[in-house]
C-alpha cells in the first residue's frame, strides 16, 4: 500500500509493544523528548555489490552532515515499509529500489545528538538500486559507493560524529548476522 504525498508528513507514534497509537506532524515529532515511532532503515548496493552511502544535508533536524545508511525515514500512516523506502529513494536519491529483503526485523533504538532525539522502531532492510543517483541537496550533501569493508573501515576509523549512530549499530548487526560478506 503507498500512501499519498501530502503538505504535512505524518509520523506513526508507538507503544512499548510497536502498535501504533496516532500519528503526529513531522516537525512536531523529534526533540528533547521525541515518542517512540515508526521508521525504516535501508542499505541498497549496486550491481557491483558497492553499498551506496550517503551524507545527510547540513540542514536536516536530525543528526545533519553525518554519512549514514543510503536512505532511512518514516512510514505514513497505513503505508508498508517497502513502499516507504521506495518513496524515499526516489525522492532523496532519484533511485528506484529492487531485491528489497528484511534484515533487522526488530532493530529498535534511542540516539542524542546536540539536544535532538531518535526514538525509533526501525526494521533495516539490505536491496539493490537502479539508476544514477541524483540527489535532492535538501535531503543529501554527498553519496558514494563503498564496498562493504571500506564502509565498516571507515565508521571504525572516523571520529564518533562522522557516521550515524544508528548506522554504526546496524553495519556492526548486519555483520554479526552474516547477512553481508565480510574482509
Amino acid at each position: 500500500m503507498s500512501s499519498v504525498v501530502t503538505s504535512e508528513e505524518l509520523i506513526v507514534l508507538l507503544d512499548d509493544d510497536g502498535a501504533a497509537i496516532g500519528t503526529m506532524p513531522k516537525p512536531l515529532v523529534h526533540h528533547g523528548e521525541t515518542p517512540l515511532h515508526r521508521a525504516f532503515s535501508a542499505y541498497l548496493f549496486d550491481d557491483a555489490g558497492r553499498l551506496l552511502v550517503t551524507r545527510r544535508a547540513e540542514g536536516k533536524q536530525t543528526f545533519p552532515g553525518m554519512w549514514t545508511n543510503t536512505v532511512c525515514g518514516h512510514p505514513g500512516p497505513g503505508e508498508d515499509d517497502a513502499a516507504a523506502i521506495a518513496r524515499r529513494a526516489a525522492f532523496e536519491l532519484g533511485l528506484q529500489v529492487d531485491r528489497l529483503r528484511p534484515a533487522l526485523p526488530g532493530y529498535r533504538y534511542r540516539a542524542e545528538f546536540r539536544g535532538v532525539v531518535e526514538n525509533e522502531i526501525c526494521p533495516v532492510y539490505l536491496g539493490g538500486f537502479a539508476g544514477t543517483p541524483a540527489p535532492d541537496p535538501d535531503e543529501v550533501g554527498e553519496w558514494e559507493l563503498l564496498d562493504w569493508a571500506t564502509f565498516r573501515e571507515r565508521q571504525e576509523s572516523e571520529d564518533g560524529d562522522a557516521w550515524s549512530p544508528w548506522c554504526r549499530e546496524q553495519a556492526r548487526l548486519i555483520e554479526e548476522a552474516g547477512l553481508v560478506p565480510v574482509g
